[in-house]
């Protein structure tokens, strides 16, 4: 093939021409011409992101030292579009010679690299955050940083071309008698707004979602907002774990069989994966008679890998360890919920754990709520509601794109007698935990359409919607029986006066005994059917 192409007058580029603009680009300046990426696509949703990453790495933070979350959020407008935000915690605080790289080097962390259960897992959300107030003010982040060993100060701001932190004006402040960590900046392209995606709403449904977390919250000069907490109980810390042999991909097994320390295949296999003992690799041995187990898993080669990620699959396996996994809760579902929408039914499902892709752990909760404050207030009555969660953190946007929205709408409602989701008073909650959320973006506002995790939601909410079914199903028995009840009652006053012209016995005496059967008969209509039930699975 020649390598030259045309110009627009006939003459030839050269390859050299063609590639002498040819440049390498830091992933600060990547997101910096792709903001939108990480969540700042509109000046509302701007500044909730802002407040989600910093209240999610705060909680984080919190939760790994065995803290409970004192949180105070602060926004002030200080021009057109342009806020002050501030957070404060309790937490450990970050030591002086990491402040730059957490919170100024995008993709640097303490998360993305281990199977641990967060809500943050990629190393980006602070750093995006300092990113997004340089390019919309030109101004650092402030930070204040109280460790069991040092208290110092600091403004931190990126250097877009390198992606490297700059620290600067660094000064120590007081001993205080507590630790914690104080983060504040001036954004652009920024509205706050007291709606279903706003600063407010994400405040709420975090500390549903997280009922150990205590969060104080000022807007401009207003009163200050508490959403204290219902909880005084730390979650059990995350476990780091091996990921599950089912899920995982032949380039995975490859990764880790290369970078494995272990002498034989064998030992490799046992000591790098969930729930692999060396029973299983008998039972490999028998399928794969051809393979070699004695060997050095750094000379496996892609077709060998290939034959076992089919081999796992034909292995009957235990299910991942719960303990990895942080759920929410039945209970506390129920609570949060009867808190905020007080319906007259609500059902809560919590599936086995499961693996997706990569041999990764994830457990879906499913609520169902029906009838009182369920649903979305629209106009001419109530439509239905989905509540989207990831690792207890309250999803608000992208939500046509997301695997909980996609289930929950390919659920066929009208077997479970809601004949119209949209136009029912139901709100369903899904809750996603995992070591590892597949977003669809880094956003973190939608979970990508992996089938596996598809089908588990489907699975939970079908559970719970089959408890909602016999609820309604009762309903309807109940007003049907409430109707025959009433067309008899309309009699009873005339059957009464004239039982008495023919037996000569107390019209009152009749009307009275009249009625005590009947109220017999449909005795059940006087007992409290309406009452919320709970439907848990484990």
């Amino acid at each position: 093939m020649d390598d030259k192409s045309e110009k627009k007058d006939g003459a030839k580029f050269s390859a050299d021409e063609i590639f002498k603009e040819f440049k390498e680009h830091s992933i600060s300046e990547f997101f910096k011409k792709n903001r939108q990426m990480l969540g700042y696509s509109g000046k509302v949703r701007s500044l909730t992101t802002i407040v989600h990453e910093y209240v999610t790495n705060s909680i984080d933070a919190c939760e790994e030292a065995g803290i409970l979350p004192d949180l105070y959020v602060e926004i002030k407008e200080v021009g057109e579009d342009r806020y002050m935000v501030k957070v404060s915690d309790n937490g450990p605080g970050i030591p002086k010679k990491l402040i730059g790289k957490a919170l100024a080097s995008i993709l640097s962390g303490t998360k993305f690299h281990r199977y641990m259960q967060q809500r943050g897992q990629q190393g980006i959300g602070a750093s995006g955050c300092t990113l997004f107030s340089q390019i919309t003010t030109g101004k650092p982040i402030h930070v204040e940083s109280r460790t069991s060993k040092e208290s110092y100060a600091c403004d931190i701001s990126i250097d877009i071309k390198t992606n490297k932190p700059i620290v600067s004006n660094l000064s120590e402040i007081g001993p205080s008698t507590s630790t914690g960590l104080t983060v504040s900046g001036e954004f652009g392209y920024s509205k706050f707004e007291n709606s279903d995606h706003g600063v407010i709403e994400y405040l709420k449904r975090t500390v549903i979602a997280n009922p150990h977390t205590s969060i104080r919250l000022r807007v401009n000069a207003e009163p200050e907002i508490i959403f204290p907490r219902s909880t005084n109980v730390v979650p059990a810390h995350n476990k780091v774990i091996k990921p599950h042999p089912l899920g995982l991909e032949i380039n995975d097994l490859l990764d880790y069989a290369h970078a494995s320390d272990s002498r034989k295949l064998s030992s490799f296999l046992t000591e790098s994966f969930s729930r692999f003992s060396q029973d299983k690799v008998n039972e490999l041995k028998q399928i794969l008679p051809n393979i070699d187990f004695s060997k050095d898993p750094k000379t496996l080669s892609w077709g060998e890998a290939e034959q076992l990620i089919s081999a796992f699959k034909k292995v009957k396996w235990i299910s991942p360890e719960l303990d990895s996994v942080s759920t929410i809760g039945a209970e506390q579902i129920k609570v949060s919920i009867k808190n905020i929408l007080n319906p007259d039914f609500i059902s809560v499902i919590e599936r086995r754990p499961k693996v997706y892709r990569g041999g990764i752990p994830f457990v879906v909760e499913a609520a169902v709520a029906y009838g009182g404050g369920a649903g979305k207030a629209v106009e001419g009555g109530s439509a239905g509601n989905i509540m989207r969660f990831a690792n207890r953190v309250p999803l608000l946007f992208d939500s046509a794109s997301c695997a909980i929205t996609i289930a929950v709408r390919d659920i066929q409602w009208k077997r479970y007698g809601i004949g119209d989701f949209d136009s029912e008073p139901i709100t369903v909650m899904v809750n996603v935990s995992s070591v590892y959320v597949p977003y669809s973006g880094v956003g973190k506002e939608a979970i990508a359409e992996e089938d596996e995790i598809i089908d588990e939601i489907k699975l939970a909410v079908m559970d719970a919607a089959r408890n909602l079914q016999r609820y309604i199903g009762g309903v309807r028995s109940k007003s049907e029986q409430e109707t025959k009840y009433k067309a008899i009652m309309r009699y009873v006053n005339q059957l009464s006066i004239d039982l008495s012209e023919l037996t000569g016995e107390d019209k009152e005496s009749i009307h009275r005994k009249l009625k005590q059967i009947i109220e017999k008969r449909y005795k059940k209509l006087f007992e409290d059917a309406s009452q919320s039930e709970i439907q848990s699975e484990s």
